[in-house]
């Protein structure tokens, strides 16, 4: 047996013949998915989900059934509304015990954090939304020092700790590439969004965690899983002990990979998109040589970690594609690693006209 690896991928992850019905139904399936970048973090979801719109995406997260908070490795990501408790649970350790030089260096002692994430309850009391800039207004207001990145700190730890996640969005008119125009995000009571708390035991969780990721992600190594999950090698391994009866695997290249033990192959069928910055195809794995060839690494991933949104071309990135608007017409543009056929760029063509309907455009000025 040999396998396709990027082709299998983008058939677990959704890709490339999606079987999903809903915004949260990929999020589940997927586990978590990285989402700092909020407006390209919806569109990892559309890719996934055909006929949907940024609007179903953003109703979604309105309602809580996906959220938006900092859990593994960590970073942003949505995660469902019914893996939220477990998952945070299980990444917390690792994430608070990495933020401990930061928070001496900093000055955040126990009692500070404590003081800290009262405020913030409170000021969430009564099912409020409130925005970053007017949770920071209470803290400040309550003589807790936001300066010097602390603010951002104080936010994290209190979602670490299970006190607050997204809310709802405020606003109306959208801005295409920051969602910085009359719409602001908001955080929440984790309580109120979620009242129902599913709990796991860690080993419950580990085994949970290595089940989606395989499932979803593979194939994979176990190194993709610890990068991806943030969990020591020796919790990784323990991982997929945990879950061995249910996968295969094929080594390549002196690579263990694994997979589901019922995996199909893919459609022998060619496949253009357009996948957006921070997608879960390259990032979930430590090792992306199966989709990014030699001496394009540098221009799809930066140096400081920056991963920007990429054409792919039947499991390969082939090049970059960016957005802006100019006034109420969407514009893409391009960057090739090679040449394209007429019937890529066709595609590619097609692949735009699809994100312009779903971020809700009628014009697209595509610039292949």
């Amino acid at each position: 047996m040999s396998i396709n690896i990027a082709d299998h991928r983008l058939l677990n992850q959704g890709i490339k013949a999606s079987k999903f019905e809903a915004a949260k139904d990929i999020v589940r399936w997927m586990g978590a998915m990285q989402a700092q970048d909020y407006p390209m973090a919806k569109w990892a979801v559309g890719v996934r989900l055909r006929g949907t719109t940024d609007k179903m995406i953003e109703a979604a997260l309105d309602k809580g059934e996906i959220l938006r908070t900092h859990l593994l490795r960590p970073t942003w990501h949505f995660v469902s509304a019914d893996d939220i408790y477990w998952m945070l649970e299980l990444s917390r350790p690792q994430i608070i015990a990495s933020m401990k030089f930061r928070e001496k260096w900093l000055g955040l002692t126990k009692a500070i954090l404590a003081k800290s994430n009262r405020v913030i309850q409170e000021a969430l009391s009564s099912d409020r939304h409130l925005t970053r800039e007017e949770l920071i207004a209470e803290l400040n207001k309550a003589k807790i020092r936001t300066d010097q990145y602390r603010s951002g700190h104080l936010l994290m730890r209190a979602e670490l700790d299970g006190i607050i996640c997204s809310g709802k969005v405020r606003g109306n008119k959208l801005n295409e590439t920051t969602d910085s125009s009359g719409r602001r995000q908001t955080y929440a009571l984790l309580e109120k969004r979620v009242p129902n708390k599913r709990a796991l035991s860690r080993e419950e969780s580990l085994n949970e965690l290595a089940q989606r990721y395989f499932s979803s992600c593979g194939p994979a190594t176990v190194k993709d899983f610890a990068w991806w999950s943030g969990l020591s090698m020796a919790d990784a391994r323990n991982a997929l002990e945990m879950i061995r009866p249910n996968f295969v695997s094929e080594v390549v290249d002196g690579k263990t990979f694994w997979f589901p033990n019922s995996f199909t192959d893919p459609p022998k069928q060619s496949s253009v998109l357009l996948l957006p910055a921070f997608d879960e195809f390259l990032i979930a794995y430590k090792d992306r040589s199966a989709a990014i060839h030699h001496g394009v690494e540098k221009q799809s991933v930066s140096e400081n970690g920056v991963f920007r949104s990429t054409i792919v071309v039947d499991g390969l990135v082939t090049g970059l594609w960016k957005r802006t608007v100019e006034k109420d017409s969407l514009v893409v543009e391009t960057k090739f690693f090679r040449e394209h056929t007429k019937n890529e760029k066709r595609e590619i063509q097609r692949a735009m006209e699809r994100f312009a309907r779903f971020r809700g455009f009628e014009t697209i000025d595509c610039k292949i």
